[in-house]
């Protein structure tokens, strides 16, 4: 028997979160995308995790994009606030904005246009 579909009323509601890396120095996507989900981790457990449902989209030229639910969004401010070092360098993550449609997030945040 074919499994129903949920109706996209009951569907849990996902955000995109635009963020800026500031940083003299670089490093590769993959290092900051560990730093992010292990200071995330350490400070919401395993379980505020899987309520955020973090999927990293996108990063092009220190600005990268964070799907997230509308639930985890407050966390993820949060820990970008606990993101000190990476690789032993400081850096600084700062949140440009969020947007329920991830082509909104990208002109608006990252191409600087309207939409």
């Amino acid at each position: 028997m074919k499994q129903k579909v949920l109706l996209p009323s009951l569907r849990e509601k996902k955000r995109y979160l635009v963020y800026e890396v500031l940083s003299e120095s670089k490093f590769s996507f993959k290092e900051l995308k560990e730093v992010i989900i292990a200071v995330f981790r350490d400070l919401f457990g395993l379980h505020g995790l899987s309520i955020a449902g973090l999927e990293f989209i996108e990063y092009k030229e220190n600005k990268g994009i964070v799907r997230v639910s509308t639930k985890g969004l407050d966390m993820l401010r949060a820990s970008f606030c606990f993101v000190r070092k990476i690789n032993k360098d400081d850096v600084v993550l700062r949140s440009l904005g969020v947007s329920g449609m991830l082509k909104k997030a990208r002109n608006k945040f990252i191409l600087g246009g309207e939409f």
